[in-house]
């Protein structure tokens, strides 16, 4: 048994008591969802946590009420209006009075793929307010085969652990969750991974067997917890597949309670065409399709945002059920491979094609003569708006924060020279910050009612941080809530919060998360309206947030008064194709 949404909109009209009586009998009524899930406190056994006064936005977008919230266990276990829930009942109790009780962030585009493994912390995303990480665009660590991880050194202990223990999709987040992580995490199957899995990093379209062992994958997946296919179409060897292919992953996926969701082929001058494709593909599969942070890049492509949004909202007036994330900034940030034409990395070839004069001048004219077959970064940030951030070669972290035509004008080459020189010295693609969105389309895409938020970035650590970064990575959720939503009413508070909790649970089916709501589990944020704000800078990245007070994990907390508690309560959420998701 649980409220309705006419009862939970309505609860102020009854009385008190009406309300204490009907709490306890859902108390003693509801259950618990899955095998693991220990369910909420019987009604008198009293509560671990009382959070008392605060003002609840409860994650669904109804209007906030000052309200209580206990937890026992995992679970919340009761919701009321402010003042009706007993202190004397609870072991401990946070006055929260003059602060918002949300639901825990959900981060629909996280990038921590690797960096969880090796610091469970996350404190990046625990100080703007996150408690669920969800990974997986383009390419995902597992499943793992020798097309995918190459040949395996037999003398690296944990490559071998990993080719044995990471064969299944599941087993690389059972050993993040194992390890201990401050925070829950989920992943999407990267259709890169499946596509390598198959076929390696070949530049065709695969045969019948080889399609066949990608439905196998998809599948497998999805039963080991994958929340969907997520494909990157600008990256190699995602950029190699076509709608056909696409169409057969994101149907597996969706046969079993999937989305697909995708770095679509544009965000500039095809940007139109890239959103028809996705459409296309959750028309044929059946499947519902999200867009992974949605935009329009370059000057001159900016005025096809409103038409964008217009092309979504007639697909979706049509039955096809598509929608959109997004982070709250100008600038993208992504490899300086993204400057250089995919076929550059078919069948693994990236360095030995970038010693080649031959291919260099083919790379030279196709820039010059702006392909339409793929979209180049630094031409869509322009040299002067592309800046370095990301490097491995100490010798070359003077470059981090200075624009790429700087560097080009100082080495005495053109930027395309001087980007492929780059990428070859540092041994792969640098880490950039790209300048080519709107400032008015950003602010009017957050209040679009099909977006949803995610950070497009992975967890960091600011005292270890060895090289810049995008300011998303430590200030998306705060800057909406501090920049859009306090300073500038661009969208209300109830709205925003929904966007960044219930509409992503409900989106990729992870159950019973995402709302201040009685049997739900006890992911919360305690913020201060009035403070929360992010502190990073383009220039100086590395800052934690500020203004979240307090975030409880599966009820425990791991931020108390602002601070770490070393607490590592986090989950892997597997999905709804898995048995005994949770």
């Amino acid at each position: 048994m649980r409220l309705s949404g006419a009862w939970r909109s309505g609860w102020r009209g009854f009385s008190p008591l009406l309300v204490v009586l009907a709490g306890s009998a859902l108390s003693a009524c509801v259950g618990g969802g899955g095998p693991t899930d220990r369910g909420p406190a019987p009604a008198g056994t009293g509560y671990d946590w009382l959070l008392t006064g605060g003002k609840v936005v409860d994650g669904t977008g109804n209007g906030w009420f000052f309200g209580d919230v206990a937890v026992a266990g995992d679970r919340i276990v009761a919701v009321a209006p402010a003042g009706l829930l007993a202190p004397e009942a609870a072991r401990e109790v946070l006055d929260v009075s003059g602060l918002v009780v949300a639901p825990g962030f959900l981060d629909m585009n996280g990038q921590s793929d690797y960096s969880l493994l090796s610091d469970g912390r996350g404190l990046s995303k625990l100080y703007q307010g996150v408690t669920t990480e969800i990974m997986g665009e383009n390419s995902t660590p597992a499943p793992r085969n020798e097309l995918v991880t190459g040949p395996l050194d037999p003398s690296d202990s944990l490559a071998v652990r990993r080719s044995r223990d990471w064969l299944r999709f599941g087993g690389w987040l059972e050993e993040m969750e194992a390890g201990g992580v401050s925070l829950n995490v989920a992943s999407f199957l990267g259709a890169a991974t499946v596509r390598r899995y198959a076929m390696g990093m070949a530049d065709r379209e695969p045969t019948a067997a080889e399609l066949d062992t990608m439905r196998v994958v998809v599948r497998q997946s999805m039963e080991d917890g994958a929340l969907g296919v997520a494909s990157g179409l600008i990256y190699p060897p995602g950029a190699f597949a076509d709608t056909d292919e696409l169409v057969v992953l994101a149907r597996a996926a969706g046969e079993m309670g999937g989305i697909y969701i995708s770095h679509i082929r544009s965000e500039s001058r095809g940007l139109l065409g890239a959103l028809d494709e996705a459409i296309e593909i959750g028309s044929r599969s059946g499947a519902p399709v999200e867009l992974y942070h949605l935009k329009a890049a370059g000057v001159e492509n900016w005025p096809l945002a409103e038409a964008s949004w217009a092309r979504i909202d007639s697909a979706r007036a049509a039955g096809v059920d598509v929608s959109a994330t997004m982070y709250p900034y100008t600038a993208a940030s992504t490899s300086l491979t993204a400057c250089l034409p995919p076929w550059m990395q078919a069948d693994g070839r990236l360095f030995e094609n970038l010693r080649d004069e031959a291919v260099r001048s083919r790379v030279r004219r196709e820039v010059e003569a702006g392909s339409a077959d793929w979209e180049n970064w630094c031409q869509l940030a322009t040299p002067g708006g592309s800046m370095i951030v990301g490097v491995g070669d100490p010798e070359l972290r003077p470059y981090q924060g200075r624009m790429l035509a700087e560097v080009a004008e100082e080495r005495g080459t053109s930027w395309i020279d001087t980007a492929m020189d780059l990428i070859l010295e540092n041994d792969g693609g640098l880490g950039m910050v790209y300048f080519a969105m709107s400032e008015d389309n950003v602010r009017a895409q957050l209040a679009m009612p099909w977006m949803k938020f995610g950070s497009d970035s992975g967890a960091r650590d600011p005292a270890a941080a060895t090289s810049m970064t995008h300011p998303r990575t430590y200030g998306t959720y705060p800057r909406i809530l501090g920049m859009y939503v306090r300073d500038q009413n661009a969208l209300p508070v109830e709205d925003a919060v929904r966007k960044m909790t219930s509409a992503v649970a409900d989106r990729v089916g992870l159950r019973d998360r995402g709302q201040v709501r009685q049997s739900f589990f006890a992911d919360l944020v305690v913020f201060d309206e009035s403070a929360i704000r992010e502190n990073a800078t383009f220039t100086d990245p590395h800052q934690l947030s500020s203004g979240v007070v307090h975030l409880f994990v599966n009820g425990e907390p791991v931020l108390r008064d602002g601070e770490f508690t070393g607490a590592s309560p986090g989950r892997f959420l597997r999905g709804p194709g898995a048995s005994g998701s949770r």
